[in-house]
């Protein structure tokens, strides 16, 4: 019998999961950046890119690098739930980050969006950018190395299970009673 990767059972874990790490982190998201807030003053919205970004920097080194980790950090882990959810260890590294980038980038400026109904929120063009950046960080730092080491340990998995009568790639399979054309 041949052996493809990690067993189905552990993909339907994987992806079991990861659905529910990335709900959970999606009802977070949502209760932090769509309640409404009790403040006496609102920012403006700012439809400018990196223009907020140049105005945290103004304030100090430490307030911009907390501001700005914020936003970096808010969809980070979408960068890594969604492949898991995904659950494909054997995919293209660049259409798995463009997708995982594209769907966090659609998530933050849903987000921006919808706070524009909320009272005390403001749309902030940089915070999407920030968002989407986030995504890729943890993507690109995490994803690929995770996805080598589980196609690594199923292709063990799959050396260990062959015999001697048997090599790992399984048996070719035969046609008996084919005859040929005439």
């Amino acid at each position: 019998m041949q052996r493809q990767g990690i067993g189905g059972s552990a993909v339907i874990r994987i992806r079991a999961a990861g659905s529910v790490l990335l709900v959970a982190h999606l009802l977070f998201v949502a209760w932090l950046t769509l309640r409404p807030l009790d403040v006496p003053w609102v920012m403006p919205t700012n439809l400018h890119p990196f223009a907020g970004i140049r105005a945290d920097l103004r304030l100090g080194a430490s307030e911009a690098a907390r501001r700005i980790g914020e936003d970096l950090a808010l969809l980070a882990p979408l960068g890594v739930l969604l492949p898991l959810a995904h659950g494909r260890p054997a995919v293209s590294p660049l259409a798995s980050l463009v997708r995982t980038v594209t769907a966090g980038a659609l998530l933050s400026l849903a987000i921006a969006l919808l706070q524009t109904g909320v009272p005390g929120r403001a749309v902030d063009i940089d915070s999407v950018l920030l968002n989407a950046t986030g995504v890729a960080l943890a993507h690109v730092a995490l994803v690929p190395a995770a996805r080598s080491r589980l196609r690594h340990r199923g292709a063990r998995q799959g050396l260990r299970g062959a015999g001697p009568e048997e090599p790992a790639q399984g048996l070719t399979p035969t046609i008996p009673r084919v005859g040929i054309a005439p």
